[in-house]
């Protein structure tokens, strides 16, 4: 594949992104707003009263649902639904607290939506929330299979919000390990692994429990990162756009790289039979580091103290320097 490979596979992350942005600008605002931060972060926070706010996102599984499918097992995306809306929530210094769901059908099959709430239960455990109901909708006309989504809210305190916006050159930018492909890059990674079946087990495993494995949750160990004494400046979780996510961050930073996370076999396999170059894999993918932490420079070791029973592999990948990019060094 050449360097359009992500678009020949089905996504434009360029019309996506044009798309959000006619979308946010359709909006806009009509008088006095709620709204705490601008658009453009992982989840917004509005104002409760003069102290509190309440922090809400939504997110879904994507085309991982296709893997679910082909293997008949479903009791691992509702985890997955969780992780992407949870580990959104965290990054404003929220507390998850609540989640719905939304699972839009060709048909109703109790089955597959039993083994589906089996793993948002699981997922709602390892994030210490509730899901509080939701919506199955069957859409025969419109869909073929199934599409599962959902929504989350927690509470932040307004003086306590980590926005990225105390961040400064210099400070080290913590990468937490991600468990595997989590929920973002499917279309282009079925596409290249689309010669191989789901029992090859040239990774260890067979390639279908791989792409299957649940999205990290890593609420528990931030909340308790955030209840230290670490001075927590940014919080970012890396999905679609890789690394580049940590520009979402309100910091009028830019982020040097210099010992990316180890990137997992899986990867590998990916980018060797789509021969998709570096710098796409970088734009697609996690490529093993699924979540990042910016503290300031004096509480590193203090950082990676706290992260590293939870998370061994946690290390310095880089810091923030003077700009506005992302740069892999």
């Amino acid at each position: 594949m050449s360097d359009d490979a992500y678009a020949r596979a089905g996504v434009s992350q360029s019309d996506a992104d044009a798309s959000v942005a006619a979308l946010v600008a359709a909006l806009g605002r009509h008088g006095e707003s709620r709204q705490v931060l601008a658009s453009g972060h992982y989840a917004n926070v509005v104002r409760l009263d003069d102290f509190t706010g309440i922090a809400i996102t939504t997110d879904g599984v994507g085309t991982k649902l296709l893997v679910a499918e082909q293997l008949g097992r479903w009791d691992t995306v509702g985890i997955d639904c969780v992780a992407m809306n949870v580990n959104d929530v965290i990054c404003v210094g929220a507390t998850p607290l609540a989640m719905v769901d939304y699972l839009a059908v060709d048909r109703a099959d109790p089955d597959v939506a039993g083994q589906i709430g089996l793993g948002l239960a699981r997922g709602a455990d390892q994030a210490g929330i509730e899901i509080v109901g939701g919506e199955l909708a069957q859409l025969g006309e419109l869909i073929r299979g199934l599409d599962l989504a959902g929504a989350c809210i927690g509470t932040v305190a307004l003086d306590g919000m980590v926005t990225g916006s105390a961040i400064e050159p210099g400070d080290a930018v913590i990468g937490l390990p991600a468990s595997g492909l989590h929920s973002n890059g499917y279309t282009l990674a079925r596409d290249a692994l689309s010669a191989i079946t789901l029992d090859d087990d040239r990774l260890g495993s067979p390639l279908g429990e791989v792409l299957l494995e649940p999205t990290e949750i890593y609420v528990k160990p931030i909340k308790e990162l955030l209840s230290s004494q670490v001075d927590v400046r940014g919080l970012a979780h890396i999905t679609s756009g890789g690394l580049n996510n940590l520009v979402r961050l309100e910091a009028d930073v830019g982020y040097e790289i210099t010992d990316p996370m180890p990137v997992p076999p899986i990867f590998e396999l990916i980018q060797e039979l789509a021969g998709v170059p570096d710098e796409q894999m970088r734009e697609v993918f996690n490529m093993g580091c699924g979540f990042c932490v910016v503290v300031a420079t004096a509480d590193e070791d203090d950082a990676l103290k706290a992260l590293r029973p939870h998370y061994p592999e946690a290390q310095r990948i880089g810091q923030a320097v003077p700009g506005s990019d992302v740069v892999l060094s």
